[in-house]
């Protein structure tokens, strides 16, 4: 009996696991909050520790020009939801900031987002975190997630990180830490739909304010930074710490159910790093060498971390230095999951899946562009910018000026070169005029004439 069922025995589990082959991949899209482009020591940070992000990186693809679409998180947000620049969607400020142009309150049900379209194709789709993108008719389960945890899906964490706080996670215990809770549940996620093709957006409260970190990782950091002579923000570290054992939790979820090799991982932050506070230095972070940090259209306000990790298409420790940025996100989950492209809803977003396969390619994308016609609470002015290949041109919306810069040679924009190549600077500043009249981007009323 044996001699007979053990062949018949090993055919099933042949076909079994050519059956989860033939799958389609689990989508797995990490967002951190505030998360500065240098806060990851596999992107330069000598302070922070980040081993299970760093294992990502080598595992993947490391992007080096990666962009926010927004310095300030709703506007990034709609955008990876729906494959446009936030001017397009009209949705420009952080929802409940007030200022400058009109912007929404809310991401548009008319949209189809990336989760409508994956549920389209068959995927199970969750979201556990911050969605800040409308109040409850424009929730994450009225934009094509059939489940959802983090009410009152707003920005900073009702109540804050220490739970219980005002957020509605049942059985929270005193003394538990949010982004620990976040991570259970995208756990939960993962068990339950281990057998079926499944998106996850896991958008993690942390870094943002308020700075708190579990207490025991905040008093280890500072024991480090005085054993160590380094000055850092002990409570941010510790921050930063969570996120990262949470990024490596999920990993270990993934590859404990036998779905890690078919799970396309996304990992990438809404916006750069919190560095300045009404304009003047902070002690959250530094994004050094990058100027200035969120709320700024300078590249600390839009350079972050971005990183993917998909054994059957990327080759494990790459590195890409084409510029890229959060629109792309859509159309290249699509054309991971098989499914057809949308391009009338992810009209700004460019496929990147040739650089995943080759990180040495180009996109043949002409430029981004940014637009934040708003005042910032960490001091940014109502601006908007451009990069075209190596240039990058600013213009402030208040007064009129522009800056112009090669961020290739001059990350930190240290050499304004508007005045010294001023062909450059009016090709730059035409394009982005042109870009703003295509897409209707709203100007400030007291806005220089342009």
């Amino acid at each position: 009996m044996l001699r007979i069922l053990f062949p018949l025995l090993c055919a099933l589990s042949i076909v079994g696991g050519q059956a989860r082959a033939g799958m389609k991949p689990n989508i797995v899209v990490i967002m951190a909050d505030d998360l500065g482009w240098r806060d990851l020591a596999c992107y330069g940070s000598h302070v922070f520790q980040t081993p299970n992000l760093d294992r990502l990186a080598a595992g993947g693809i490391r992007f080096t020009n990666a962009y926010s679409a927004s310095s300030v998180c709703s506007p990034t947000r709609a955008s990876l939801m729906t494959g446009k620049y936030p001017a397009r969607v009209g949705l420009t400020i952080w929802l409940g900031g007030k200022g400058g142009a009109p912007s929404r309150d809310h991401l548009p049900l008319e949209e189809t987002t990336l989760a409508e379209a994956l549920r389209g194709a068959g995927y199970a789709t969750a979201m556990v975190g911050k969605w800040h993108l409308g109040d409850r008719p424009y929730w994450p389960k009225q934009h094509g997630f059939d489940t959802a945890v983090g009410e009152p899906h707003g920005g900073s964490p009702a109540g804050g990180y220490y739970l219980p706080n005002r957020m509605n996670l049942p059985g929270a215990k005193p003394g538990e830490y949010l982004t620990d809770r976040l991570t259970d549940e995208a756990v939960k996620v993962i068990e339950t739909n281990r057998s079926r093709p499944f998106f996850l957006y896991q958008a993690y409260h942390a870094v943002h304010t308020p700075i708190q970190g579990r207490p025991d990782l905040v008093e280890k950091h500072r024991e480090r930074a005085a054993r160590e002579g380094k000055s850092f923000n002990p409570s941010y570290a510790a921050m930063i710490e969570s996120l990262d054992t949470g990024v490596g939790r999920l990993m270990d979820a993934l590859r404990a159910n036998g779905i890690l090799e078919r799970t396309v991982v996304f990992f990438l932050s809404d916006n750069g790093g919190f560095a300045y506070s009404a304009g003047k230095k902070n002690d959250v972070t530094d994004n050094t060498p990058l100027r200035m940090g969120k709320g700024y259209c300078y590249e600390g306000g839009h350079r972050i971390p971005a990183l993917v990790h998909y054994p059957p298409v990327v080759r494990a420790g790459t590195v890409s230095n084409e510029p890229i940025v959060t629109t792309d996100v859509y159309p290249t989950v699509l054309k991971l999951a098989g499914v057809a492209p949308m391009p009338k809803q992810h009209v700004d977003g460019v496929d990147l899946n040739p650089l995943l396969r080759d990180p040495r390619g180009k996109l043949g994308r002409e430029a981004i562009y940014w637009h934040y016609p708003h005042p910032s609470p960490q001091g940014g002015t109502p601006s908007g910018a451009v990069r075209m290949g190596d240039w990058k041109l600013i213009e402030f919306f208040d007064d009129g000026r522009v800056e112009l810069y090669d961020v290739a040679k001059d990350p930190g924009e240290a050499n304004d070169l508007a005045a010294v190549s001023p062909g450059m600077t009016a090709k730059l500043r035409a394009s982005l005029k042109a870009w703003r009249q295509s897409v209707g981007a709203k100007l400030p009323d007291r806005a220089a004439p342009h």
